[in-house]
């Protein structure tokens, strides 16, 4: 009897828990800082959106590739290809190739992001908007996924690099080397997934539109993804 009535009390002890925002009210991960610059990395590194659907496969492109198969010579591979030297001598040959790839021209997004909510975040969807500071009307948007385990009160560094430069209209010669005045920047928070399956979203987008997209990919060693 003494333990049921303690049960009261003990409830009374335990913290309330604490959801993230509604739809609608501010998030609880704020942007402390963005900028980004003209960069050279690996072309492994590149961050690039899902390529479009692919090409339907009419019948005159079956009739060339079975065409094209029925005229190949079953003797036209060397044999010493399948031997072990030969499989040897590809793969040493491969490997070669691979390290000497030079990087590649391309442009770094930075942002630092904090979490001044009670739960750790999860996935943060986002993206960096652009407006060209002399013709406004030239605006434009690079959108990333993010996975970014914040814990509460804490920041985080995140860093995608991508061939896609702030400006579609403007010449990648005639940019600028990084943030300055030749662009309004802003980086605007569109989603935050939290850890515990929370979901916080901005009133004015959809993420259904970018659902497909934003799907994660065979390749889970990725932080970031572009959609």
């Amino acid at each position: 009897m003494f333990a049921l009535l303690l049960l009261p009390f003990l409830f009374a002890l335990l913290p309330a828990r604490q959801d993230p925002p509604a739809l609608g009210e501010k998030p609880t991960v704020i942007v402390l800082s963005f900028r980004w610059l003209k960069d050279k990395q690996a072309p492994e590194n590149v961050v690039e959106p899902p390529p479009g659907p692919q090409p339907e496969m009419i019948s005159a492109n079956k009739n060339f590739e079975r065409q094209r198969r029925a005229n190949t010579s079953p003797g036209e591979r060397d044999p010493n290809q399948d031997s072990l030297d030969g499989r040897s001598a590809a793969l040493d040959k491969a490997v070669q190739e691979s390290r000497e790839v030079p990087p590649i021209d391309g442009f770094s997004y930075q942002v630092r992001f904090q979490n001044l909510g009670p739960i750790q975040t999860q996935t943060i969807y986002w993206e960096y908007q652009f407006k060209e500071t002399a013709n406004p009307e030239n605006s434009s948007s690079r959108r990333f996924m993010c996975v970014a385990k914040i814990k509460p009160q804490k920041d985080k560094d995140l860093q995608v690099f991508s061939t896609l430069g702030p400006s579609n209209v403007i010449n990648v010669k005639n940019l600028a080397r990084g943030s300055g005045q030749q662009f309004d920047e802003a980086v605007v928070i569109d989603r935050i997934e939290y850890a515990d399956g929370s979901v916080w979203q901005r009133t004015d987008w959809n993420f259904d539109e970018v659902k497909l997209t934003a799907k994660p990919r065979s390749d889970r060693s990725r932080v970031c993804r572009s959609f």
